[in-house]
């Protein structure tokens, strides 16, 4: 398997870009995730899609260097656990965000498992 000077595969480098680019969308495109914090969130959601887009930010960061990896694979899997709600909001909500088709939120719920198992594996040293 291919690995770089850092120890990084290419599919943990994706993972990265994957979560540095989420994490970059919070910045630009705020409203898009402002819409989709549920009303229990304890705080403004533009304060909640700040903070869940720098962890995104931080963590997909964390996963490219060996001494960060192992705190990033934390973080990252708390932060999954923690937007969990969100995505559920989302599904069972769906005639709220149109134009997104109802099946695709419920589809991407158990995807949510599968990237936190991505994180974990990646975020081995």
């Amino acid at each position: 398997m291919y690995k770089t000077n850092l120890g990084n595969t290419p599919s943990s480098l994706l993972l990265a870009a994957v979560f540095i680019s989420a994490g970059t969308l919070h910045f630009l495109r705020p409203h898009i995730f402002d819409s989709i914090v549920p009303p229990f969130v304890p705080m403004p959601p533009r304060t909640a899609t700040l903070i869940s887009g720098a962890a995104e930010l931080a963590g997909g960061l964390g996963l490219l260097h060996p001494a960060t990896r192992p705190a990033a694979r934390w973080g990252l899997m708390a932060l999954l656990l923690a937007v969990f709600p969100a995505n559920a909001y989302m599904a069972q909500n769906a005639e709220e965000f149109k134009p997104l088709p109802a099946w695709a939120l419920w589809a991407r719920l158990p995807l949510q498992p599968l990237l936190a198992y991505w994180v974990w594996r990646a975020g081995r040293r």
